[in-house]
């Protein structure tokens, strides 16, 4: 019977039958071959993925632009349940460039950025949707006025990232596309710097999300609904293509291609739930 189903589902006799004797047919020889390389390919595929699932030992050296240390952590404590023996190592470059170069020599074994360097042959993956807002303090008077177009941003002074940053590209492209010349009255390096800058009220900036969690949280930052808002990105994972990668690393490129999207997914819809009061009165 399962036979018959299976000369059913390929549409073609794969035996010759003369009595109760049974040999393959033309075609089902060929299916033979093609079937036995499945079930290899298969065993290797099962293979591959217990040796992910038995790694004991080894070591793992992370590079990630700055923004990315607000969510790698949390990934890296799963990680390290399902593997204890690895021994990860964390490389934070202050901005895209200088991740870029320790990649060229070799510093790192896998990057986590937002906007993989043409610059160098990598194999660049996404796995997560990284979203950029627009923020101001409490009390600003954008928030009293709900859905903004993005001119209404041009009077107001901006706090930016410095020149490399890959948020400071995406905003700069933003307003470009839109026809707007933003206030840039101060650049600066830190996510941190800024988030305390507009808090204190010296202007608005547009951040990462996955950067203003507890800011949020405690109504220290606003999320300003501008028009075409959240900037959309994705977040790579990222490998120099002349490189092996070692198990350890190879573990860690499927762990977070697997559960990056997910975890960040939760992440940002209690965020944006929370993000945006409506105008004041």
């Amino acid at each position: 019977m399962q036979l018959r189903e299976l000369e059913t589902q390929v549409g073609l006799p794969l035996f010759d039958r003369e009595g109760r004797q049974l040999t393959l047919s033309t075609a089902g020889e060929y299916f033979l071959v093609h079937a036995k390389r499945m079930l290899a390919a298969l065993k290797d595929a099962e293979g591959f993925m217990d040796s992910f699932r038995h790694l004991d030992r080894g070591l793992l050296t992370i590079g990630m632009v700055s923004t990315a240390k607000y969510f790698i952590p949390q990934l890296l404590a799963r990680f390290h349940e399902e593997h204890p023996g690895i021994e990860v190592r964390l490389r934070v470059a202050p901005n895209r460039e200088q991740l870029v170069t320790m990649m060229k020599e070799g510093e790192v074994d896998l990057s986590v950025m937002g906007r993989p360097p043409r610059e160098i042959a990598t194999r660049a993956e996404p796995f997560a949707a990284h979203p950029l807002v627009f923020v101001c303090p409490p009390e600003h008077p954008l928030l009293n006025i709900g859905h903004l177009p993005v001119e209404a941003l041009a009077p107001y002074s901006f706090l930016a990232r410095e020149q490399g940053s890959g948020t400071r590209a995406a905003m700069d492209r933003f307003f470009v596309e839109h026809h707007v010349e933003p206030n840039i009255s101060m650049e600066l390096s830190s996510n941190e710097t800024i988030k305390q800058s507009v808090i204190a009220g010296l202007g608005l900036s547009l951040l990462s999300l996955h950067t203003i969690g507890l800011e949020l949280q405690h109504h220290l930052l606003h999320v300003l609904d501008i028009e075409d808002t959240p900037l959309m990105r994705s977040w790579f994972v990222v490998r120099m293509q002349s490189r092996q990668l070692s198990p350890a690393a190879e573990a860690f490129r499927y762990f977070i291609i697997q559960h990056g999207e997910s975890h960040l997914l939760t992440h940002d819809a209690l965020l944006l739930g929370i993000s945006r009061p409506g105008p004041q009165a």
